[in-house]
């Protein structure tokens, strides 16, 4: 059986590319073409997509779900048990984080996933930014009580704990808590060729879950990688559409189906299909390079981000915090500053939303010239715990300055969450129209609420309710 194949152009390669602005119309142009191409799956929803669709686009994103599902005939809802004769429909859920920036009570959590599969999505990509699998677990026992396929991804990133064996050992405990599938998340597109073989190697020899592969072509290794993961046995690998790929996107999809064809890794991808859609997505991203949403250096690579470590999208952020401030004379600077901040503080992955915080704290710290002089809210609390336990012990004299003798937590940050939903349905009863509504308000509450008085036509009325 060759390698299977995940695009990501409909939501990792929007986001990475296009800040998420990829509109509902121009992805259903594509969608059905996609769908009869032979992918493993289409990623189309989760990640930033939820908060660009209210926000900037004003859309449902739940409609856009929908919509989808409906372009999609070939796919075929439920468990993948079926030898992956269909393509399904694939989202990235941020564990107890959801699709939002902090922790949220458990039965948003469950019913968020209830009504994601409920509403088009077959397999749900759980991941937790510090690996800590305590907040995985309500995702996890959700979606296995409704049907969906888990598949659990684990933050990839090196330092002196992220070892294979740091990787091993996690995924025999993520199998053990019910996974369907594991991904090898490499958000920020550091994982080397050799290193890649070792990890897929040994995790093929700790676990039998299928293995994917997620990584990113930042850093202008992923092409390499890949290959070296698919020769020691990686199942799936991400790749996008080739309008969609390579810089700070996955790489092409068409370009493995041509390196790998007549091999024993053939994906056996649909050619006539992919360049069917591609000559679609083509103008659109055009379109995005005229208005200045698609900025060209997103489209190119930057090896030094093996060295620092820092995602595309984090050195982005970075910038703009610097010409805010006109200090863009310290932005090498800050980038050496970034490991720093991120051994002081235990190692921590650079991930949504850890990478912001690092960043952020990076920036202040060569800006103020003076290490932690001004610290945000965000580092604070998890210094504290709240987001999770810390991979590795944060530097004991960097805590005592930001938090001086202050309690940090050892329980799990959500089991201190009182239930919301039943609240929020009661509050919101006059606006929230389904529970959906009511979920796009638990996680982005006051965007959210402008967008559905907008769609509803509601906006001269108050719609909060005294309990």
């Amino acid at each position: 059986m060759g390698v299977k194949i995940v695009d990501t152009a409909l939501r990792d390669g929007s986001q990475s590319l296009l800040a998420t602005r990829l509109t509902t119309e121009e992805i259903l142009r594509v969608a059905p073409l996609l769908d009869k191409a032979g992918y493993y799956a289409l990623e189309v929803w989760g990640g930033a997509t939820f908060d660009a669709c209210l926000r900037f686009l004003d859309e449902d994103p739940w409609e856009r779900l929908r919509a989808i599902r409906k372009a999609c005939p070939n796919t075929k809802l439920r468990k993948l048990r079926d030898g992956f004769k269909n393509t399904k429909l694939q989202m990235l859920f941020r564990g107890q984080n959801i699709l939002g920036y902090h922790h949220y009570p458990d039965d948003i959590v469950e019913k968020f996933v209830e009504r994601s599969l409920a509403n088009g999505i077959d397999i749900i990509r759980v991941f937790d930014a510090l690996n800590d699998v305590r907040n995985l677990k309500s995702a996890v026992d959700a979606c296995k009580k409704y049907g969906g396929h888990c598949q659990i991804a684990l933050s990839y990133t090196t330092s002196p704990v992220h070892t294979v064996a740091y990787y091993v050992d996690l995924a025999k405990e993520v199998e053990k808590m019910g996974a369907d599938s594991l991904c090898i998340k490499d958000m920020a597109g550091v994982l080397l060729p050799e290193d890649a073989y070792k990890l897929i190697h040994e995790l093929k020899k700790g676990t039998n879950l299928p293995i994917e592969l997620h990584s990113h072509c930042t850093g202008g290794i992923c092409q390499l990688t890949y290959r070296r993961a698919i020769e020691a046995g990686v199942d799936i690998i991400d790749t996008a559409l080739s309008p969609l790929s390579g810089g700070t996107s996955q790489p092409a999809t068409e370009a493995f189906n041509y390196a790998l064809k007549g091999t024993k890794y053939d994906p056996k991808l649909k050619q006539d299909m992919l360049d069917e859609a591609a000559a679609i997505l083509s103008p659109i991203k055009e379109k995005y390079l005229k208005n200045g949403i698609l900025k060209p250096k997103a489209l190119s690579c930057n090896p030094s981000i093996l060295k620092y470590q820092v995602p595309g999208g984090m050195l982005s952020n970075l910038m703009s915090q610097l010409e805010k401030q006109g200090a863009m004379d310290k932005y090498d600077e800050v980038l050496k500053e970034v490991p720093r901040v991120r051994k002081d503080l235990g190692y921590p992955p650079l991930v949504t939303p850890l990478s912001q915080m690092v960043g952020t704290q990076a920036v202040m710290n060569v800006i103020t010239g003076e290490r932690y002089k001004m610290v945000p809210k965000e580092i604070k609390d998890y210094l504290h715990g709240y987001y999770g336990k810390a991979p590795a012990p944060v530097d004991p004299k960097i805590q005592k300055k930001i938090i001086g003798d202050d309690p940090v937590i050892t329980y799990r940050p959500a089991d201190k969450l009182a239930p919301e939903f039943e609240k929020l349905k009661k509050e919101y009863r006059k606006i929230a129209k389904c529970d959906e509504d009511v979920l796009s308000i638990a996680l982005f509450e006051q965007t959210a609420i402008s967008f559905l008085k907008r769609k509803y036509g509601l906006e001269a009325e108050s719609f909060s309710v005294s309990l």
